[in-house]
């Protein structure tokens, strides 16, 4: 005798219908004992999953309590959209209609939006190929994809989902979307602004209302994420110009109603303006509250400014760290004098107890190897936190170079109060770089180089590039490798080989050339976290092939030195590198000393330079940038310095606005009366900038504007440095951290030039920083 429990019971009622099965008599089955369990309707589904699921086994007592149970499981796998109990004798047959699964996602009407985009959107919620299909989760997808266009300022978009059943108990999932057009901002107002101007506080806003440059930073389409920007920095605003009972009362959003557009309505209660009273310690201070004093960046008789509140209690938080109290609390509580608007601080320390780092973990390196971070790391594990070595490590870390960001994040470790974990978490950048360069002009009109770096080999961190210039008058093959860990210790080796062919710049019927091959290797010891010793040999080989349209200097080279001059140059140069980034810089210096001796071979010389690179916050936009050099280089042996070991000056890396390498001595040549560039044997180089982010990219140091001055000239062997010779430039640029590389493009205009100058009024490079 068969007996089934109702049906049918569908993916809706499966759950209420299986609760009542006990409440009525008519369905009731006496408890008898299971000889057997069968699974009938499975396609795809393994019967182990259905037998997991079950609340009984072969040989226990069978009852309708558990059959109820056994369906509620059964429906909970969301793999079926009907499950029935049917008893025959002393054997349970579970009889399942599985869920049709999705066979493919595809997307009609999609532009705004790649479609492996919204497919990943999908997948977050559980929607992809293989999986089970229902209804809601269709639902939930339409939602999902209204979302993502929501948040693109899309609001009029409408999505409908076409479900076709195919062979194999499979469906295919099409959404039909209609984007509309962009909701645009047409308005935002701030209601209750009395101390500033309402146009004032909205410059400080990322959204506005649109302008020439929209369609690219979309700085008119609304976001949540972009509002709740742009209000933090409004509130930050207030708070640093003594407003401290600032508040933001509530923000409305309007909608038109055909979508087209919304008008944003901020309203806010400014509150008194306080002026500090004072500011006190109060607390544990380590019995070093004379050097925590130090430490106050909050000023009495000033307006109260969050932003100095702010630096202090880090800077205390900090300074415990250095003695090992990862856990101390700060905290700024103030007191107001309402009648005579003024606010007295009260700074209260907790250091709480000291810890130990337990362990230090790696997250977002997915090319980069764990050691290539972990070996510029100073805090060690098993060893007492310390603040100051966390931050250098951090900086340490993010002046490789490999890193668009860089952040350490501390954590307790449960049931080890004296202990903590480090949190590195890394977001790479490619580091392999097609590097791309070019000048107009109008004798040269476009001028082209190219090359190709990997700056992490295989996320060793590890250097391999390969430069490779084909103009008409230059041409090289450059191929260089450093190890910057060749010993444990952290002294780097670099290797190049080279070879080059340079043909006369002006004179574009000329055939002599310059073949120089030539090979270096160099090392770098570290002396401190931020000095290096670098030294190294090399020997190359200038060969001079004689043509027509010769320099006359290089005629007398020649004569004084063959036509073959062999070179073996020992180089030695110091290097202190305190800048917080390699990549985007907005603080620190960087200095550099270089020296080079001809110390056998046909030519014999001596030839040094330094340079000195400040970047100073002015605030949190804007950064000024400073670069001065300076070279010299004298012949020995009463022979003058080779030709091909002169300094050049002009262009990209020198005075903006000039061409490449025009700056300096010059030589009349054989049967014109044009004149070729030599360089010389000393240089002076001074640059200036100003940098800010790019107008609606908000604080994305990837984009950035810069305005600069540039200063310099470089002198021949005869020539004596005078004001009078220097050429200067003014203009402005452009930089970009773009997936191919640092992208810089200048327009320059000289200030101060002579008759005969060659001059850029466009130039661009990738790689490069001034």
């Amino acid at each position: 005798m068969k007996r089934t429990h109702p049906r049918p019971w569908r993916a809706r009622a499966g759950l209420w219908l299986a609760t009542l099965a006990t409440a009525l008599p008519a369905w009731a089955v006496e408890p008898f004992t299971l000889r057997d369990i069968r699974v009938e309707g499975l396609q795809r589904v393994e019967p182990g999953t259905v037998f997991a699921s079950l609340p009984f086994r072969v040989g226990d007592r069978y009852s309708d309590e558990q059959g109820a149970a056994a369906i509620r499981a059964l429906f909970g796998l969301g793999l079926f959209s009907d499950v029935r109990l049917q008893v025959d004798g002393d054997v349970l047959v579970v009889i399942v209609e599985e869920r049709p699964t999705v066979a493919d996602v595809s997307f009609t009407g999609v532009k705004e939006f790649d479609n492996e985009v919204l497919r990943k959107a999908l997948r977050d919620i559980g929607l992809t190929e293989g999986r089970p299909f229902d209804r809601a989760l269709a639902d939930r997808a339409e939602q999902e994809l209204k979302r993502q266009y929501l948040n693109r300022s899309m609001y009029a978009v409408q999505v409908t989902t076409t479900v076709t059943p195919i062979e194999r108990n499979r469906v295919n999932l099409n959404f039909n979307v209609v984007e509309g057009d962009v909701t645009k901002i047409r308005e935002i107002r701030i209601v209750g602004a009395r101390a500033f101007a309402e146009k004032d506080l909205l410059d400080l806003f990322d959204l506005d209302t649109g302008g020439w440059l929209s369609w690219y930073t979309k700085s008119d389409r609304y976001s949540r994420a972009k509002l709740n920007a742009d209000l933090e920095t409004l509130r930050s605003y207030y708070l640093t110009r003594g407003f401290l009972e600032f508040r933001i009362d509530s923000t409305q959003v309007a909608l038109s109603p055909d979508k087209s557009s919304l008008a944003l309505t901020i309203h806010i209660t400014e509150g008194q303006r306080y002026v500090v009273s004072g500011v006190r310690l109060e607390g544990e201070y380590l019995g070093r509250e004379e050097e925590f004093q130090r430490l106050v960046r909050i000023r009495a008789g000033q307006p109260y400014n969050a932003e100095q509140v702010e630096q202090t209690v880090k800077a205390f938080t900090e300074y415990f760290g250095q003695f090992g109290y990862a856990f101390a609390r700060v905290e700024a509580l103030p007191e107001l004098d309402r009648e005579r608007n003024l606010v007295a601080i009260t700074l209260r320390a907790e250091p709480s107890r000291r810890a130990y780092v337990r362990r230090i973990q790696i997250e977002g390196n997915n090319r980069t190897r764990d050691e290539v971070i972990r070996r510029e790391f100073r805090q060690l594990e098993a060893a007492w936190y310390d603040s100051d070595k966390i931050r250098l490590s951090r900086d340490r870390v993010d002046r490789l170079g490999f890193f668009t960001e860089v952040g350490i994040e501390t954590q307790e470790v449960p049931g080890a109060p004296d202990q903590v974990d480090l949190i590195v978490k890394v977001t790479e950048k490619p580091t392999g770089n097609l590097t791309l360069g070019a000048g107009y002009s109008q004798a040269e009109k476009l001028s082209l180089l190219a090359g190709i770096q990997q700056e992490n080999v295989f996320g060793t961190g590890n250097y391999l590039g390969l430069s490779v210039n084909t103009s008409k008058y230059n041409r090289q093959f450059v191929l260089s490798t450093t190890n910057p860990y060749f010993t444990d210790d952290g002294v780097s080796r670099s290797v190049d080989l080279y070879y080059r062919t340079t043909r006369p710049y002006n004179a574009q019927d000329g055939d002599y050339r310059l073949v120089t091959p030539g090979a270096a290797i160099r090392f770098g010891v570290p002396f401190t976290e931020v000095d290096t010793v670098f030294f190294g040999i090399g020997v190359e080989q200038t060969k001079i092939e004689p043509g027509n349209r010769m320099p006359v200097a290089y005629n007398d080279f020649i004569a004084r030195f063959g036509d073959s001059p062999l070179s073996v140059p020992l180089t030695v140069g110091w290097a202190r590198d305190e800048r917080d980034s390699a990549l985007v810089p907005t603080q620190g210096v960087l200095r550099r000393v270089n020296g080079e001796l001809g110390v056998a071979g046909d030519t014999r010389y001596i030839k040094g330079s330094v340079q000195y690179q400040q970047y100073v916050p002015l605030n949190k936009k804007f950064t000024l940038a400073f670069n001065a050099e300076a070279g010299w280089a004298k012949g020995l042996g009463g022979k003058p310095v080779p030709l091909f070991k002169h300094f050049y000056g002009g262009g990209l890396g020198s005075v903006r606005g000039f061409e490449q390498g025009t700056l300096g001595a010059t030589s009349a040549i054989v049967g014109s009366s044009d004149l070729a560039y030599l360089g010389g044997t000393k240089m002076a180089l001074l640059n200036a900038e100003l940098i800010t982010p790019f107008p609606g990219a908000g604080n994305d140091r990837t984009l950035r504007m810069f305005g600069f001055v540039d200063v310099g000239n470089v002198y021949g062997p005869d020539q004596k440095f005078t004001l009078s010779d220097v050429r200067a430039s003014a203009g402005i640029g452009i930089s970009w951290i773009s997936p191919v590389g640092p992208l810089r493009i200048a327009f320059a205009k000289p200030v101060r030039k002579q008759p005969g100058d060659k001059t850029q009024t466009v130039q661009f490079q990738i790689g490069t920083a001034f």
